[in-house]
């Protein structure tokens, strides 16, 4: 779990692969600039670039390398001389970096890399012949090390749920350094849990109520260690996609809240404009712009509270949201 350090508001550390930003670290020379990173969310977020093949000592350029071996253990060693073999260093240096690099709010790895690859990494069998996809060794060490760390590759993020949802996690999990950098407490705990409640509904129900009974018996057992559980199933919950099905659910939730104030033509409109997201007819901010104004119009601190409805404003511009 994340330590119990000083976080700055304005600041959100991202980790990255150097050769994304445009930093010619690459075993050729070169970089693999990706402008989204580098500029729209680079005005957002602080980026840490990390090139972990260069940080143990190859330089540039450089024989390139590839995992060979089992999936589930490869090793890093160089395509035409197998002799190189850099797994070791390469796993020491991402155990290090995950403690050193403890106030991440997130990271960004470089596809299809064998040391950054978070995932779909050929894995060669000692006959040349590729064999099943693994992960990259920097990448592998550096996650076991934060697991609950928001995490993905370049390429994924090209696709809008995705993207979304990777954003979501940051700030997830960037109000929750917040809340450990003021010291986590039983009651913080169940103050937290309450203000994601909407929001983890729309990902997972259940993940909600097993978080749920976790909260309720943190104050009974070590706090330290319900802290880390309900970290690590948070973020797991978070990862699942939410669905248009289960975001009318949420919406329909809300709604209730508003039962005694709205009259039948407010009440039917609401409820078209939510029967029509979940039939793909509307976008998401529809009725959820329809629900800000009623809330306007009769607050409930209980809802005011909810990150679901009120986000970080740096999430809701990345979000795309109403």
């Amino acid at each position: 779990m994340t330590k119990t350090t000083e976080v700055h508001s304005d600041k959100i550390h991202l980790g990255i692969s150097s050769c994304l930003l445009g930093q010619k670290v690459r075993f050729d020379g070169n970089h693999k600039l990706d402008s989204f990173l580098s500029g729209t969310l680079g005005q957002f977020f602080e980026w840490v670039p990390v090139c972990p093949e260069v940080a143990i000592g190859l330089g540039i350029p450089r024989p390139p390398i590839r995992l060979v071996g089992a999936a589930s253990a490869p090793r890093a060693v160089g395509v035409k001389d197998a002799s190189i073999d850099v797994t070791d260093k390469l796993a020491a240096y991402g155990k290090q970096q995950a403690r050193k690099l403890d106030d991440l709010s997130g990271y960004v790895f470089k596809s299809r890399s064998p040391s950054c690859g978070m995932e779909r990494v050929k894995v060669y069998q000692h006959a040349g012949v590729p064999a099943k996809s693994g992960r990259g060794i920097y990448a592998d060490a550096f996650l076991s090390g934060q697991p609950w760390l928001p995490a993905e590759e370049e390429g994924r993020l090209s696709d809008p749920r995705l993207r979304e949802n990777f954003i979501e996690r940051v700030f997830v999990y960037r109000r929750w350094q917040e809340l450990a950098a003021q010291g986590l407490s039983a009651g913080r705990l169940v103050e937290f849990h309450t203000r994601h409640k909407l929001a983890l509904m729309a990902h997972d129900v259940e993940a909600y109520r097993a978080l749920g009974r976790l909260v309720a018996q943190a104050g009974r057992k070590n706090l330290k260690e319900s802290g880390r559980d309900y970290l690590l199933h948070l973020m797991q919950a978070f990862q699942r996609l939410a669905t248009p099905a289960r975001h009318a659910n949420v919406l329909m939730h809300l709604m209730g809240y508003l039962k005694k104030h709205l009259d039948a033509g407010d009440k039917a409109e609401l409820l078209g404009m939510i029967h029509a997201y979940r039939r793909g007819e509307a976008p998401f901010a529809a009725p959820l712009t329809l629900l800000k104004h009623h809330f306007r119009r009769h607050p409930d601190p209980y809802i005011a509270g909810q990150t679901y409805l009120n986000p970080d404003p740096r999430e809701l511009l990345l979000r795309g949201g109403p």
